[in-house]
């Protein structure tokens, strides 16, 4: 589609509603010639304090027209988000108009929708307030709407167990058996890159006794731990033994009421390496089925059967670790609304307490996109995911975080479920940013995050396990970086 802009150039916004609203199409910035099917022309002034934006649109021959006012006030940081809300409104209700659509989330793209609920509830407004706002400010469906003030009271429940200088660890282990088809990550298979294991974990090591001194010295606080991929336990039982160790002797862990490890894939799960897990006080492990049916399982390129799953199960179970978490995915290729089904009532029955409901993400790069897998259509995940909500609260969960993607099937989510207790607070803490999460390994993303605030200062590092392997000075410059906003704050 053709973008024309006048007094203004609100890419961003414009473009992800693009991409929400009308799947397939790109923006093209090109002169609109007479004959032109697709494009629109999105004008802003500003008469004093006041946003006007202006949009007409047209797609496949047919146009659409709309004007939406916003007053703008506060700060210079606040009067742009005025704008670029303005402005995406007004692309939105013209899209609207034209194709009758109204997407679950309405204008909102973003990864976190349920972000303006918490900071509705954190300024004093009510919950039937909270949802109100989110219905008619953002065009959310009431559904939708009632599901973020769910997850979004519990942000704000989380927001008030954090102090100031409270932070959260993640640590990157990027390897795994396979490559699931579904997946985009950097991550290596073990099959391919054996070798680069053991020097990987070297390296984390030493990253993670650097960053528990500059922890200290910065006079933060860790609050929890969490070991994600990648998988893993493709790491060996010693080999894990280590990076746990490392953590452990380099942090002090005594404010740490929470230590998560991604046991993930059943193939990779072993007594010898729950053992460890359990040694070092691990408080909940993730066993990560994604499906139980057998044809799916094949399909995204899994090497163990639903047998296998529950082999795992019965192993965690017998190690009592207090809380176990499982995902699922809506939307993989060769699955059905019955098959999810099954799926989501076979990991019911094991009585894990926090379930996380995934939709499938058409991420480039996956196999999924680059071969053509056949995938379910969005009406056929919609209808995985009203089977899941009601059969899940019927047994006891209740919706405490969730997050989006793009090019997700249908727009959707992805939501965590827990039943009472079982909450898994760092996934709370960034998926509504609410403290600062202190990266380790291979394309870890560190997050510095001015409590109270919607600001956050990012650090990237590398990539790829051998460049990490050979390049120190990245994640020491990180470290330094976020030093340095501690000290600042």
């Amino acid at each position: 589609m053709k973008l024309e802009f006048h007094g203004h150039d609100e890419r961003y916004v414009v473009e992800q509603s693009l991409m929400n609203l009308f799947s397939g199409e790109k923006p093209v910035y090109e002169p609109i010639l007479p004959g032109d099917a697709d494009w629109a022309v999105i004008s802003l002034e500003e008469p004093e304090d006041l946003c006007r934006v202006t949009v007409s649109l047209c797609r496949e021959g047919r146009t659409a027209e709309r004007r939406y006012e916003e007053p703008l006030s506060g700060d210079d940081f606040r009067r742009e988000g005025q704008r670029r809300h303005a402005v995406g409104a007004c692309f939105f209700l013209a899209a609207r108009d034209l194709t009758g659509v109204t997407p679950p989330w309405g204008m909102l793209t973003g990864v976190r929708p349920d972000k303006p609920v918490t900071w509705a509830l954190e300024d004093g407004k009510t919950p039937e307030e909270a949802k109100a706002y989110l219905e008619a400010h953002y065009f959310v469906t009431p559904s939708r709407a009632a599901l973020a003030l769910e997850t979004g009271a519990t942000a704000a429940k989380a927001a008030k167990r954090l102090e100031k200088r409270d932070i959260d660890v993640y640590v990157g282990i990027p390897f795994c058996p396979t490559r699931c088809a579904y997946c985009s990550f950097v991550s290596q298979s073990v099959e391919r890159s054996f070798a680069l294991v053991p020097p990987y974990v070297d390296a984390l090591c030493e990253e993670l006794t650097a960053g528990g001194e500059m922890v200290r010295r910065a006079g933060a606080r860790v609050r929890t731990f969490y070991m994600g991929g990648g998988t893993p336990t493709t790491l060996t039982a010693e080999q894990m033994d280590r990076v746990l160790t490392a953590f452990e002797t380099a942090f002090d862990c005594s404010a740490c009421t929470e230590i998560t490890v991604e046991a993930g894939r059943p193939d990779t799960i072993t007594a010898e390496k729950l053992s460890v897990l359990k040694r070092h006080g691990v408080t909940r492990v993730s066993v990560n089925p994604q499906t139980f049916e057998e044809n799916v399982l094949r399909a995204i390129g899994r090497c163990h059967t639903a047998a296998d799953i529950g082999a795992a199960m019965d192993l965690v179970a017998r190690c009592g670790f207090p809380h176990v978490n499982m995902d699922l995915i809506a939307g993989l290729p060769e699955d059905t609304a019955e098959g999810f089904r099954r799926s989501l009532d076979r990991c019911l029955a094991y009585g894990a307490d926090d379930i996380t409901v995934h939709t499938l993400a058409l991420k480039k790069g996956s196999r999924i996109l680059t071969e053509g897998l056949r995938v379910p259509a969005a009406e056929t995940v919609a209808e995985m995911l009203d089977y899941a909500d009601p059969a899940l609260r019927r047994a006891g969960y209740r919706p405490y975080y969730l997050y989006r993607q793009k090019y997700m099937s249908g727009s959707f989510e992805n939501i965590g479920w827990c039943r009472p207790g079982g909450e898994c607070w760092y996934n709370v803490d960034i998926m509504s940013e609410l403290c600062s999460i202190l990266s380790f390994g291979a394309a870890g993303s560190t997050k510095m995050v001015v409590p109270g605030t919607n600001q956050i200062q990012r650090a990237f590092n590398v990539k790829y396990p051998t460049e990490y392997i050979q390049r120190p000075e990245k994640w020491q410059a990180n470290q330094a970086a976020f030093a340095a906003f501690y000290e600042a704050l």
